[in-house]
This record gives C-alpha cells, sequence and structure tokens, in this order.
C-alpha cells in the first residue's frame, strides 16, 4: 500500500494539468489554433465528468461518455442555425439529462457533462469548419484527459480510498471534539445547541463515510484485489464501529454535568474524548503521508485514570439509579480506545478477517429492473428533480427565445450561465449567482488584458493551461475563485483564435448578469423550495430507518453479536437519512423569513431524530455485552428484551391514528414497567431497559412534532 507521500490535491489536478499541457504543445507545435478552443473545452468536460472507479469500470463509463459526448455534439452540430429544431434539442435535453441524474450519482454526472458539451458545441461553433471538427476536438480533449487518468490509475490505484479514508477520520475527529463539550459542567444549559451542532457534525462524518464506501466498493468488486485494500477495508470498518460508540447515548447529559459538575471525573471524561479526536486526527494524517499508525499510550493511562474515578464514584454512590448507565458510559469509550489500537495492529491481523466482514453494500444500477423504478418515484411535482427538471427545461426555451429573437452574437453564453447557476433549491442558486458574477467580473478584467502583455501564441497556451489546472482544482471549493480562472482562459481562448477580447469582455458579462438572473428568477418563481416542504417527509423515513436499525439489533441480541453486512448496511441508512433531514434543515437556516415557523419545527425534529439515533446507536454499542450475559439469562427473558425492541419498531413505523398509537404506546410502557431489572440484576440489563426506555419515551415527541411540522 505504500504510495509516494504527496498531497491529494496535487495528484487529483495532475490528469489535468498533464492533459491540458499535451493539448497546448499539439496547439503550438501545429498552429492549428482555430480547434484550440473546443479541445480544451474537450479536456475540461473530460475532467468535470471524471469519476473514481477500477480499471475496467474506468473504462466501462469512458466508453459511455464517448458516446454520449459524440452524438450529443454531433445532434447540435447540425441543428444549430435552425432555431426550432434547436431549441427542442436543448430543452429535451435539459429535462431528461436531469432526470437521468435521479438514477445514481454516476448517471448524474455523465449526462449533466452531456448537457456541457452541447453547451460547449454551440460556444465553439464555427460556419467556417467541417461540421465535425468540433465534435472530434471536444472528444479528443475528453480521451486525452481519460487517458492521463488512467495512467495515474495503474500508478496509485488505492491512492482515492486512502485520501478518502484520511477525510473521514478527520471529520470523526472533528465530530468527537464536538461530542466532548458535552462533559462540560458550566456549559450544561446549553447543550440543546450543541445537539444540533452535533448533528450538522454527523452529517459531514456519513458524507465522508460514503465517499470511503464509493471507493471501496469500486476495488472489492474485482476479482483479484490490490495488495493493501484489504488493510484500507479495516481502517473503513473500524472508523465505522468508533462512530457508532462515539455517537450513542448512555445517560443524560445535562443531568450528569450537574450531578459531577465538583468532581474530576467528568473533566477526566472529556479529556479522553478529546485525546481519542486526537488519535483521530493523527490517523488522518497518516494515512495523507503515508505512514504507520502508532497509539498513544496517554490514551491508556488517560483511560485507567477514568476507570479508577468511576470504580471511586460508583462506591460513593451506590444507589444512584443512573449509575449502570454512566458505567455503560466509560465502558463505550474505553472500547473506542481499542479500536484505536486494533489501528496500529490492522496490517498484521487484516489477512485473518472473515470473508464475511470483507464485503460492501453494491451501489452501481445498472439494469432496467432498476433503473426504472428509480425513475418512476420522481415522475411528481412532490419530487425536487422533477420540479428542478421541468424549471431548467422552461428556462432553457426562454432563453433560446430571447437569444434568437434579439440576434444577440455569442448570447448562448446566457444560456451556460443559467444552467449552471440555477440549482435544485434556491439558497443554493442565490449562493452560486453571487460567486459567479464576481468571479465572472473579476476574470473579465484581468482576462481582457492579459492578451496586450503576453502577445505570443506560446505564453498565451501557458496562461490557457494555468487558468484551466486552477479553475479544476477551485472548482469544488471556491467557486468563485474557479469561475475568475475559467473566465480568465476564455478570454485567452478567444484572443489565441483571433477574436476580438474587448468585445468579448463586455458580452462575457452581460451574458453573466442576465443567465445569472433568469436562473434566479427561475428558482423563485417556477415551483420554489417553500411551496413544496419535504421536511415531514423526510423525518418519517429517517424514523423507518431507524426502526430497521432497531430491528437488526435486536435480531443480534437474539442471535448473538455479528458486524455482518445486513446490520450494517440498516446502521448506515439510518445515519443517511438523518443525514438527509440534517441538509434540509441546513437548506432552510439559510431563509429564517420564507420558512418562518417550519425552521424551529425543523430543528425539533432534528434533534428528536439525532436523541432517538444515538439510543439506538448505545444498544448498537452494547452487543457484546449482551453476549457476556446472555448465558446468565433465561430464553423468556431474552425474548422479552426482543418482544419490546419489536413492538417500538412497529410504533416508528406505523400511521395509524393517535388513538391507535397511544393505546399501543401504554401497553409497550407497561410491559417496560414489568420487565424493569432488580437491583441486583446485571449492569448490561439495566443499561439495556434503560435505553429501550428512552426511545418509548423520545416516540410521542417525534410523533407531535412530525403532525405539527406537516
Amino acid at each position: 500500500m505504500r504510495v509516494i507521500p504527496v498531497r491529494a490535491g496535487y495528484l487529483a489536478n495532475l490528469p489535468m494539468l498533464l492533459s491540458m499541457v499535451l493539448a497546448a504543445w499539439w496547439v503550438w507545435y501545429t498552429g492549428n489554433t482555430a480547434e484550440s478552443t473546443a479541445l480544451f473545452l474537450g479536456i475540461i468536460a473530460g475532467g468535470l465528468v471524471d469519476l473514481d472507479d477500477g480499471f475496467t469500470g474506468r473504462l466501462r463509463n469512458l466508453f459511455f461518455t464517448l458516446v454520449h459526448f459524440s452524438l450529443a455534439a454531433t445532434a447540435v452540430q447540425w441543428t444549430f442555425g435552425h432555431p426550432l429544431a434547436f431549441s427542442l434539442l436543448m430543452v429535451c435535453a435539459a429535462f431528461s439529462t436531469t432526470m437521468i441524474g435521479a438514477i445514481d450519482v454516476r448517471y448524474r454526472t455523465i449526462a449533466f457533462g452531456t448537457l456541457l458539451v452541447m453547451l460547449y458545441t454551440v460556444l465553439t461553433y464555427s460556419p467556417h469548419l467541417p461540421w465535425y471538427t468540433n465534435p472530434l476536438m471536444l472528444v479528443c480533449g475528453t480521451c486525452l484527459f481519460s487517458i492521463c487518468t488512467l495512467v495515474l490509475h495503474l500508478l496509485f490505484p488505492n491512492r482515492p480510498v486512502q485520501d478518502n479514508l484520511a477525510g473521514a477520520f478527520a471529520k470523526l475527529a472533528d465530530y468527537m471534539l464536538v461530542k466532548a463539550q458535552f462533559f462540560d459542567p458550566d456549559e450544561a444549559d446549553l447543550l440543546s445547541e450543541r445537539e444540533l451542532a452535533l448533528a450538522m457534525k454527523n452529517t459531514a462524518v456519513i458524507d465522508g463515510f460514503n465517499r470511503c464506501r464509493a471507493a471501496l466498493f469500486y476495488r472489492l468488486r474485482r476479482q483479484h484485489r490490490q495488495r493493501g485494500i484489504s488493510t484500507l477495508l479495516q481502517y473503513y470498518l473500524t472508523a465505522q464501529n468508533i462512530h457508532e460508540r462515539i455517537s450513542s447515548r448512555h445517560v443524560d447529559y445535562a443531568a450528569l454535568a450537574h450531578r459531577l459538575a465538583h468532581s474530576d471525573l467528568i473533566y477526566r471524561i472529556q479529556r479522553l474524548i478529546m485525546l481519542q479526536a486526537q488519535a483521530c486526527q493523527q490517523m488522518s494524517e497518516c494515512l495523507h503521508e503515508d505512514k504507520p499508525y502508532v497509539f498513544n499510550m496517554v490514551l491508556q493511562r488517560a483511560g485507567e485514570g477514568v476507570q479508577q474515578a468511576v470504580a471511586r464514584y460508583c462506591a460513593e454512590c451506590d444507589t444512584d439509579e443512573d449509575t449502570p448507565g454512566l458505567q455503560q458510559l466509560i465502558a463505550n469509550i474505553l472500547t473506542i480506545n481499542e479500536q484505536l489500537l486494533w489501528l496500529e495492529q490492522v496490517k498484521a491481523a487484516g489477512a485473518k478477517q472473515e470473508a464475511g466482514d470483507m464485503q460492501i453494500a453494491g451501489q452501481d444500477v445498472d439494469r432496467i429492473r432498476d433503473i426504472l423504478p428509480a425513475l418512476k418515484t420522481h415522475f411528481t411535482l412532490q419530487s425536487n428533480v422533477m420540479r428542478h427538471a421541468i424549471r431548467l427545461a422552461i428556462l432553457t426555451a426562454v432563453i433560446c427565445v430571447v437569444v434568437e429573437s434579439g440576434q444577440l452574437k455569442m448570447g448562448y453564453w446566457i444560456l451556460l450561465t443559467g444552467v449552471i447557476v440555477c440549482q435544485p433549491n434556491y439558497s443554493a442558486t442565490t449562493t452560486r449567482l453571487k460567486q459567479r458574477i464576481m468571479g465572472t467580473l473579476l476574470g473579465v478584467l484581468v482576462g481582457s488584458v492579459l492578451p496586450y502583455f503576453v502577445p505570443t501564441l506560446a505564453g498565451r497556451l501557458v496562461i490557457v493551461v494555468v487558468s484551466t489546472v486552477l479553475f479544476f482544482a477551485f472548482r469544488l471549493r471556491r467557486y468563485s475563485f474557479s469561475t475568475f480562472f475559467i473566465t480568465v482562459q476564455v478570454l485567452v481562448g478567444f484572443a489565441i483564435i483571433g477574436m476580438d477580447t474587448q468585445s468579448a469582455m463586455l458580452s462575457r458579462f452581460v451574458d453573466t448578469i442576465l443567465g445569472s438572473v433568469l436562473a434566479w428568477c427561475a428558482v423563485s418563481c417556477l415551483w420554489p423550495d417553500w411551496r413544496y416542504l419535504t421536511l415531514g417527509r423526510i423525518a418519517r423515513r429517517a424514523l423507518c430507518a431507524d426502526a430497521a436499525y432497531l430491528r437488526q439489533v435486536a435480531q443480534q441480541f437474539q442471535n448473538g453479536h455479528c458486524d455482518d453486512l445486513v446490520y450494517r448496511a440498516a446502521r448506515r441508512n439510518a445515519h443517511e437519512l438523518a443525514a438527509m433531514l440534517s441538509n434540509t434543515v441546513a437548506d432552510m437556516s439559510l431563509e429564517p423569513r420564507r420558512y418562518g415557523q417550519h425552521l424551529v419545527e425543523g430543528k425539533a425534529l432534528l434533534q428528536l431524530n439525532y436523541v432517538l439515533l444515538s439510543c439506538i446507536s448505545a444498544l448498537g454499542a452494547i452487543r457484546v455485552q449482551v453476549d457476556r450475559v446472555q448465558p446468565l439469562l433465561t430464553p423468556e427473558r431474552v425474548q422479552h428484551w426482543c418482544t419490546i425492541a419489536s413492538r417500538l419498531t412497529e410504533l416508528m413505523t406505523q400511521n395509524a391514528d393517535y388513538s391507535v398509537f397511544q393505546a399501543e404506546w401504554e401497553a409497550v410502557g407497561e410491559l417496560l414497567k414489568v420487565h424493569k431489572p432488580q437491583p441486583d440484576d446485571d449492569v448490561v440489563e439495566k443499561v439495556l431497559w434503560r435505553q429501550l426506555q428512552r426511545i418509548h419515551a423520545q416516540l410521542p415527541l417525534y410523533r407531535q412534532a412530525l403532525l405539527t411540522g406537516t
């Protein structure tokens, strides 16, 4: 698994640099400047549709990409100059590519790239060139970038996995630092705000895990795996186990903070979690730099100190009914120490893992029987994808009418801007609009004067190469910067093919303003977000995912602990729906005046869902302890716990009216009272009962919040 210790960003941008240098050298050597713009735009299009995959998967993606790009560019080349045919083509393309993107990320990326290639073909159209020139140059540029990417993949096949894992551990460290703040007695009254912040951090962790899972899936499905991929998989599974434990809730944090306000125990717990966060950050840095991770013995000493402190506290407060929860909390945190120690040993022990532990849930959607249902669910105005597809089609039609009726020279820059700026929701559109205008204005000012200072072809090609690479590097982090660099690239590219940059400067900026304004009008007036609030629907889906997670935990109580694929898939799905709910609330927070009371309800739902999920995570974290005490329990007693958990999952998924829900909820409450552990029962049973009781107490609050939110 040894790789060159170079920053991930440099490797990610290396194919763009190599392909642009080769293309610029070809233009300089042959003097074919007329075709240069299409060639450079083809390289950019190839970079925008690049997807991480195995070698054969990349070849497959390249084949489909080239087919779509070729057909799309040829269709535009043949219809351009015929306003009605061209407008119908672009409107249909805007709608269909958006809808196809609902299938999965691979379809979405290639579909949007195809739409961009159609626009690039329009912008590079020249009646003096043969009809096949621009499509050919666009496809050649895409091929050139893809070849460079394939070479880099052969040299560093597992580097994307390693970099994604490093990012996931860094996000996990950030999450743990926020969780450590829950053990600050001076801030006990502000924990509700901290829970919202923790839920947002959880979203970032889940996003990092999903990136790792995708990269691992593409490499694990091959018959012959690269050396080291099993080790990276074990790192990923360990990170998931750490996340399940640190996200679990064993006690009422506010009550614990007040109770331990004058004890050193709570500060020891906080320090241990912060040290564990530092260890996760260290693991992230080791993955980035390809260094072996070394377990810090300070963690072991801090863990021993916490054990001694909690033993003394329990001896003094043995009658406290919350003591079992505190003991389980400490045991849970100490288990994270064991997981971190395992990270140091995983390379030597990785080959000994069972085959069942080496599976990742599949995520490709290739069969028609899977594609059609995925699309069918979105053919309704309740779907954000459907609304965005219609909105984008109408926006395209309006811009085509404006350009053709006004006979605007280079007017299709308006369409390119509108398509890129118009996002599925209002807040994202307004953010991108501001960044696009700012970046374009600065880019126009700089790009229009650069050709005067650099009159030679070689110098201008250098500017094009540098600005394109910088555009690619900043496109996901600083959109305004990327817009600035692509504007410079376009204007200098115009100078290379002999166009007047002064006239292009004004046209570029005015078209950007018009496209941005039309995109804003579309997202504001055509089925705006605030009229189709999806908060309640997402919260219900999150609750059902929580129920599926709890069901898997209950089955393992009965059948024994096993981190199999089914359990991990249920856990991941619950966290992904929680992340979706968090993203919805975050989007609403950007427009508080438009959402009003719904924003308050959204935050309440997010907080309730996170509490519920953390309680289920706590049950998942004690599966090993349940296995340990199971021989001491009668089969009937084990069945009682599983029955209560099963009844709770039914409550979480039913849509019955309030009276039916209330009757069932009270019946489960009676079961909990009957089976409440006795003082001399094992601490695991007490913790198990407490977590089920907490879940039971949350359900009426969640149901009421759902009714209010919808």
